[in-house]
């Protein structure tokens, strides 16, 4: 057994992409510094907590990368089936005894298992499930079908991700983990080819609901995470808009990052990030630890923070330019998208140019699940680069 612990580590080191894990773990590592001084102002007990949490999940993170790295995920989706079925059951349990309120959010979005010391997002880990799943369906409908701009293929592929799409928010009630579905979703459909009338159409018919509905202010008309999530977007448009309610915590955030300036305030020295009184920066450790860098590490801080997580997106599609299958590149773009859209989305949150919707910033947030998804994520992307050494499928989407 020692012996063959031996070989696999051994191939692992010559052939997995070393690169894109020592970039995750820099991050991971620099999020956790980040933690350490945003739960300062708790006992210290508490602190310990997170930051350990944050730390376990890294060392699991890591091994859940080698072992990803290990897996040919192309074998894997001969059995696209049971994850179908996985997708569907593993939201499904939000409605057991299971299923709890999330922390920040209080959508039922959440499980929490014992003995496990952080709670588990269905979301996190269906992400790559359901990126696995597209790239499959979309492999299929361009080499079986041959076609990928007509109205059948987008109505499967569209048909597929806003079924996810539905069943999760019923469920759990969380519009920004749904959104990152179809965000994920659009990022490979375009990958793949699809025509654009189908994405102006799709979109567009979006936008129109969407103002309808605030324009009619007819927001009793629909559910209640949605009716909130309008509010959140009228926010941005009129920051004075109820400033003491939904725009709360984007003022505060943007008053922790002008007042960090270029340089910061000093690590450890923020004077919203180190304060315990309940109108300073909240959620600092998770949704806003980007704004919390601002303030204590200043301009450089927040720019080290862009240039680390863009290391890792842009390497994550050189290893899809670089694939052998079609499928290979639609599950990078697919991961990358859902980096992409994280870290927008949370950085324009701290910046109050995007809604607040309890989006956390990859592997800098705190949250066990989340981290070890990252990297389990990124395992697959390394097994995939391990896999191809060139590029040699004459149809690769991206040649």
């Amino acid at each position: 057994m020692p012996n063959r612990l031996k070989a696999i580590l051994a191939d692992f080191f010559q052939q997995a992409d070393l690169v894109l894990l020592g970039l995750c773990c820099v991050s991971t590592l620099y999020g956790i510094t980040l933690i350490a001084s945003a739960t300062r102002f708790m006992t210290t007990e508490k602190m310990i907590r997170y930051v350990g949490v944050q730390g376990v999940a890294m060392v699991l993170g890591i091994c859940a990368y080698i072992f990803m790295s290990m897996v040919d995920v192309e074998i894997v989706m001969k059995k696209w089936k049971w994850l179908v079925a996985f997708n569907i059951v593993f939201i499904g349990l939000l409605l057991t005894p299971f299923g709890v309120g999330g922390a920040t959010t209080g959508n039922q979005a959440w499980l929490k298992f014992p003995g496990i010391p952080f709670q588990i997002g269905p979301a996190e880990v269906v992400k790559i499930t359901f990126t696995l799943l597209l790239a499959k369906q979309l492999e299929w409908l361009r080499e079986e079908k041959r076609d990928l701009k007509s109205f059948y293929a987008a109505f499967l592929v569209a048909g597929h991700a806003i079924a996810l799409m539905g069943w999760y928010v019923v469920i759990s009630g969380d519009m920004g983990n749904a959104l990152t579905f179809f965000f994920i979703f659009l990022c490979m459909a375009f990958a793949a080819g699809f025509a654009l009338r189908w994405f102006v159409l799709l979109l567009g018919g979006a936008g129109a609901v969407t103002g309808a509905v605030i324009l009619l202010d007819r927001l009793e008309m629909v559910p209640s995470s949605v009716a909130y999530m309008v509010e959140r977007f009228k926010v941005l448009f009129d920051h004075s808009y109820d400033s003491l309610g939904v725009g709360w915590h984007q003022t505060r955030s943007l008053l922790a990052l002008g007042s960090g300036g270029v340089f910061g305030q000093g690590y450890m020295n923020g004077t919203q990030t180190q304060s315990g009184y309940s109108s300073s920066l909240p959620y600092r450790w998770t949704d806003f630890i980007f704004s919390a860098c601002g303030e204590e590490l200043g301009l450089f801080g927040c720019l080290a923070v862009i240039v680390l997580l863009a290391a890792i997106i842009v390497r994550v599609l050189l290893v899809a330019k670089n694939s052998q299958t079609c499928f290979q590149c639609y599950v990078c773009v697919g991961m990358a998208a859902m980096l992409i859209y994280q870290t927008v989305i949370n950085i324009g949150m701290c910046l109050f140019v995007m809604p607040t919707i309890g989006i956390t910033l990859p592997f800098f947030s705190y949250g066990g699940s989340s981290l070890l998804t990252l990297y389990a994520a990124m395992g697959v992307v390394s097994g995939i680069k391990k896999r191809s050494p060139t590029m040699r499928r004459l149809g690769h989407p991206l040649r």
